[in-house]
């Protein structure tokens, strides 16, 4: 990269990061005065009535971003549309306009279907068909992820949608503390710039990338504890759909005598993988238990760690911690041999047993249910 690509890189990142800054703090005078507050009822972790909407600011400060580089880019004489066409190309391959008119479209979708679920509490099967229709929408603007044996339209097409729902449930799910939904955002995005950093043809992902740290980053400093505003569904939704339409844009593995193992797609998986643990522990607990897995509780993985003796920040800290450390192993997929990356994901998978194995001693010595 060159030197003029890190000052882009840097500019970006500060200024989504004011911009959401400022934005946060309008969507809670807002938020108060429209009296969109979440009311400490029922499951809910927090004692106050607490401003929602910080969603929104996340979400208008990376479209505002994105939109005004595009329009930058466009009447700028040293770049033009010829610039903006061929990155688009690389990053999107053929259609990349079409692509990403369906990757915008499909975020205001998601975004719009989180306001209402915040205003209204949507019941969960209609906030999942939402999500649906939604993915449905990004694939059919084109976005499919071709994986392994997942290359025909059909296949391609239903893995991306359950790719989608999947991971905006997961980090909707995991938005129950303060601070942890997007600081594992911010830690995603970060393993996602880490693996693309070296390709050259990904500079359009690494953009997108920095706008949406910094949105998400402004943002965390009103929701660090105790939170001033929640991002609400609104944000946690449009975060997910923006980490899973990534990772199916972004080049994780290189073809090639330098490239990695073929595994290095997993990537993202790792990147995210506090998030899935989170949701598919918590769907187990459910179905073990006997109830739906749709209905809410106080059993997620954060959860879990302040019945074993945590505060509500160390569980957090903890969470963030373990997201780190397994994203740093996700930003060293693209650079290993297949031998080196399944020593990577067996060490990911083993470190996650540990955390299962711990917690269920400790739960056992505590005489928890």
């Amino acid at each position: 990269m060159r030197i003029n690509d890190y000052v882009l890189y840097a500019w970006l990142l500060c200024a989504s990061t004011a911009l959401s800054l400022g934005l946060t703090s309008v969507a809670r005078r807002l938020a108060l005065r429209w009296n969109v507050l979440d009311h400490p009822v029922g499951r809910k972790a927090h004692s106050a009535p607490t401003p929602l909407l910080g969603g929104a600011a996340i979400f208008c400060t990376f479209y505002f971003m994105v939109l005004g580089y595009f329009l930058t880019a466009f009447f700028s004489h040293e770049m033009g549309m010829k610039y903006l066409e061929r990155d688009l190309l690389l990053f999107l391959g053929e259609d990349g306009g079409l692509k990403m008119t369906g990757i915008l479209l499909g975020g205001l979708m998601i975004f719009a279907l989180g306001v209402v679920d915040d205003l209204h509490v949507l019941t969960p099967r209609l906030k999942l068909l939402g999500q649906i229709v939604t993915a449905g929408t990004v694939v059919a603007f084109g976005m499919r992820a071709k994986i392994f044996i997942f290359n025909d339209p059909w296949s391609s097409s239903i893995v991306t949608m359950l790719w989608l729902v999947l991971i905006i449930n997961s980090m909707n799910l995991l938005d129950n503390m303060d601070g942890l939904s997007a600081g594992v955002a911010i830690i995603a995005a970060a393993t996602y710039f880490l693996c693309v950093q070296p390709i050259e043809d990904e500079k359009m992902v690494r953009l997108l990338l920095l706008i949406f740290a910094g949105s998400v980053a402004g943002f965390l400093w009103h929701n660090r504890p105790p939170a001033r505003i929640f991002m609400g569904d609104c944000g946690a939704m449009f975060n997910g759909y923006f980490l899973a339409t990534v990772a199916l844009v972004g080049t994780f593995h290189v073809e090639g005598p330098n490239g990695g193992s073929r595994i290095a797609v997993a990537a993202p998986l790792l990147a995210l993988s506090v998030p899935l643990f989170d949701t598919f522990s918590v769907i187990y607990i459910r179905w073990r238990n006997g109830d739906s897995i749709f209905l809410g509780d106080k059993r997620h993985f954060s959860h879990r760690l302040v019945a074993l003796g945590m505060s509500k920040p160390l569980a957090v800290g903890f969470i963030l911690l373990v997201g780190l450390l397994v994203g740093m192993n996700g930003a060293l997929l693209p650079k290993l041999d297949t031998w080196g990356t399944i020593i990577v994901l067996a060490q990911t998978g083993g470190l996650f047993m540990l955390i299962v194995l711990l917690m269920w001693v400790g739960r056992n010595r505590g005489g928890q249910p």
